[in-house]
């Protein structure tokens, strides 16, 4: 896992260093657009999280998350879909892998009324038993979703939750009642170039108390670049866990690279 990470580092560095920047207008509305999730822009970011210091042996976790954006209707409906795909370590040993391969998709679907330095959006979130018995909760659940956000000048802060229940699968599985809150912070520095603060706080109310909560901190930062003519923005991020369940994680080290498109190629113009 150690060598994915460096690998992705590199990556990361080298695209910073020689991709071709175009016009200074087309980098600075492509990366404020980048920095809206509701944005009317089809993208596709792939992201990759590893958690660190699971369980005594402090294992690492890797979750790749696949993550298409497609605007319908003019903008007014934003779709996401996170596609997960995990690596787990067996947390009680020194090594081995407890299992790997596809979780639960996650699907929303944000009505946004308007453009403009001001932005929210409203829609059902729905998690896909996927995983299966293994990698997931085997279980259908749907909830409420939300997202609010301003952009001025060169900063973006928004704010985007949820929570689930479930509502049918598997009857002898544990029911699903969990949440997420994020919030976001973007600053642009120039030339593609900002940074951010986008930790993703979850919580498991069906959990013991004390093990409910994963509230993390911490600080990434990142460019928008052009590949050819291709707009990526790509980041590097880091968390801490201020509170988390006794088994962990401790640390999140966050990788990204977000490919963008217009909305044109939906109607094959």
């Amino acid at each position: 896992m150690k060598n994915v990470s460096a690998l992705g580092i590199l990556a990361v560095a080298w695209l910073l260093s020689q991709s071709d920047i175009r016009s200074q207008e087309s980098v600075e509305k492509l990366s404020q657009e980048a920095a809206n999730p509701i944005a009317n822009l089809v993208s596709l970011p792939l992201q990759n999280n590893i958690d660190y210091g699971f369980g005594d042996f402090d294992r690492t976790r890797n979750v790749l998350n696949i993550q298409p954006v497609i605007p319908f209707a003019g903008g007014r409906i934003i779709t996401r879909t996170i596609i997960p795909i995990v690596w787990m370590p067996d947390v009680r040993a020194e090594s081995g892998l407890l299992f790997s391969g596809l979780s639960d998709i996650v699907f929303t679907a944000f009505y946004v009324p308007g453009g403009g330095r001001v932005m929210w959006g409203v829609g059902p979130v729905f998690e896909i038993p996927t995983g299966g018995s293994t990698r997931g909760s085997n279980k259908w659940s749907i909830g409420p979703s939300a997202v609010a956000l301003a952009q001025s000048g060169d900063w973006t802060l928004g704010i985007l939750a949820n929570n689930v229940w479930s509502f049918a699968g598997a009857s002898n599985y544990p029911d699903v009642n969990h949440g997420l809150f994020q919030y976001f912070i973007v600053r642009q520095l120039g030339d593609g170039w900002y940074v951010n603060s986008a930790p993703i706080i979850t919580v498991n109310w069906n959990a013991a108390s004390g093990q409910k909560w994963v509230v993390p901190f911490g600080l990434g930062g990142g460019r928008l670049v052009f590949v050819g003519k291709l707009p990526l923005n790509v980041q590097l991020g880091a968390n801490y866990n201020v509170v988390r369940p006794d088994i962990g994680p401790k640390w999140q080290f966050r990788i990204q690279a977000q490919i963008l498109l217009p909305t044109s190629i939906l109607s094959g113009g």
